[in-house]
């Protein structure tokens, strides 16, 4: 497609303003606000305590009107080499990427080489007929209807981690009928925007990371962020973990180029704030494209942005999530209050985290953390066998209802940490107890059909599978499961 036009590239020396934005926050970084000196006691009295129960590993910073009220590292970027995490070490964000996505694309519509009313087919190669009349700002939005690919069976378990062409990752969902008619509902899609990293590829003729890196990243002064490539040795970088029962072990390894456009970028806290200076200028883009930027849509859901309420205040959130990362960036806009959380476990809720450090910042009501009841049982089937675990869960349940949350969802976590862990005969007895427990949950069969189909129990995960679609007709895992049990095509291969 050649060079982007005239109107980006003035965008883009517009943007090197950006550069006297970045050198006062980098100077900012170097001081600590009054408030500090109260805040740190606090925010590391619960950070200690997450850390203690294993809930957390990473770095967290808290910041007013971009300048670093508190920023520590807890836990080990590397427990094999015996490496601390620092506010240096970086991590792979997983879904924050999407708010620099979308505001590449809105540089590009901002520069003339795209509207947000354009179909996508007329940047996307072999584009099939359902997708005609999907728009742009439908898939900014996740009102697309497109199945996300993290979606699809053995995503976690194989797909995700084999490589794939462009065009023959993006056939792995191309021919799924979408969720609903375009514009009229809301289904959150890792696809849509890796979609989206191609239309800005077509449209600004270079490679994502390039466009992001000379438009977003270099302009502010962003040295340690990236778009994760999976060759190239990054300082500092933090490994990815799973807590499994009672250590943690390496995270899947996992293709991070799959998640282009809705995943894999790397970043640290001082690049994230840096970021979110910039968010507060027009040095990326103008006043009404922000304000467009954070107009919430369907769901409370921008463009890359979630719109909600924390703590009775305006705030710009979003999470992410990937291969043993956990993430979480929430702007109190009013009150220009930044928290940053980033984690390499994926025991670590990045959310919770940043509501209580957002609580205590703000005096609101917050609680300690304390042992879960995943680890409790977890460590006990760990060192006393499934028998002994499964005894606690019920004597817990007995003793303890109102301290703990019993759901399905607790089972479902423990049973698939297990057969993470091989340990395919623990996992079925946990997937049993969930049906037990749960008889009418369509979920609870599909974790156990998976568990029969692991140990090569056809018939027996046949019959659960099928349970489960009867409990839920719009199960896709189960009915594509099914398909492939019975040696049928799966829609992904019927073309």
């Amino acid at each position: 497609m050649g060079r982007v036009p005239t109107r980006i590239e003035s965008a883009r020396r517009a943007a090197l303003a950006v550069v006297a934005v970045a050198a006062i926050a980098a100077a900012s970084i170097q001081a600590q606000e009054p408030i500090g000196s109260e805040l740190e006691p606090k925010v590391d009295s619960y950070m200690q305590a997450s850390v203690r129960h294993d809930q957390f590993s990473g770095t967290i910073l808290v910041a007013k009107d971009g300048v670093r009220v508190v920023s520590r590292g807890y836990g080990m970027a590397n427990y094999e080499l015996g490496v601390p995490n620092t506010s240096a070490s970086v991590f792979l964000i997983g879904s924050l990427t999407k708010q620099f996505t979308a505001l590449a694309v809105l540089q590009l519509r901002d520069g003339g080489r795209l509207k947000l009313t354009d179909p996508i087919c007329g940047y996307l190669d072999q584009c099939p007929a359902t997708w005609r009349p999907v728009t742009i700002r439908h898939l900014l939005t996740h009102t697309s209807g497109i199945p996300s690919y993290s979606r699809l069976p053995e995503w976690d378990d194989s797909l995700s981690m084999r490589r794939f062409g462009r065009l023959e990752f993006v056939s792995k969902f191309r021919d799924l009928p979408l969720q609903f008619i375009p514009g009229e509902d809301y289904k959150y899609s890792n696809s849509g925007y890796y979609l989206l990293g191609l239309i800005i590829e077509r449209a600004s003729g270079e490679r994502y990371r390039d466009f992001l890196q000379h438009n977003i990243f270099a302009p502010l002064g962003m040295s340690s962020t990236r778009v994760e490539d999976m060759r190239t040795l990054v300082p500092h970088r933090a490994t990815g973990y799973y807590w499994a029962g009672n250590s943690f072990v390496h995270a899947l390894q996992q293709n991070v180029l799959l998640s282009m456009g809705s995943g894999g970028i790397l970043s640290t806290t001082d690049d994230l704030l840096r970021w979110d200076a910039a968010l507060y200028t027009d040095s990326l883009l103008s006043s009404a494209s922000r304000e467009e930027l954070f107009t919430p849509v369907q769901n409370d859901y921008a463009y890359g942005w979630e719109i909600r309420q924390t703590l009775d205040r305006p705030t710009t959130t979003h999470s992410g999530s990937q291969y043993g990362y956990s993430s979480y960036i929430m702007r109190f806009t009013t009150e220009r209050v930044t928290i940053i959380v980033l984690s390499n476990s994926d025991q670590t809720s990045a959310t919770t985290v940043a509501n209580n450090l957002a609580a205590i910042y703000f005096d609101a009501p917050y609680e300690l953390p304390e042992p879960r009841l995943f680890d409790l049982i977890s460590k006990t089937i760990a060192e006393e066998g499934i028998d002994a675990g499964i005894l606690q869960y019920h004597e817990l349940k007995r003793t303890q209802a109102t301290k703990y949350e019993f759901n399905e969802d607790l089972l479902n976590e423990v049973g698939y940490d297990l057969l993470r862990l091989d340990k395919v005969n623990d996992a079925t007895e946990v997937f049993r107890l969930a049906v037990e427990m749960y008889p009418q949950s369509s979920n609870a069969y599909d974790s156990l059909a998976e568990a029969y189909m692991v140990r090569g129990e056809k018939e027996l995960s046949i019959l659960n599978y099928e349970r489960s679609l009867q409990l839920d007709p719009t199960n896709f895992n189960a009915a594509e499961r099914l398909k492939t049990l019975r040696g049928l095509p799966t829609r992904v291969d019927e073309r």
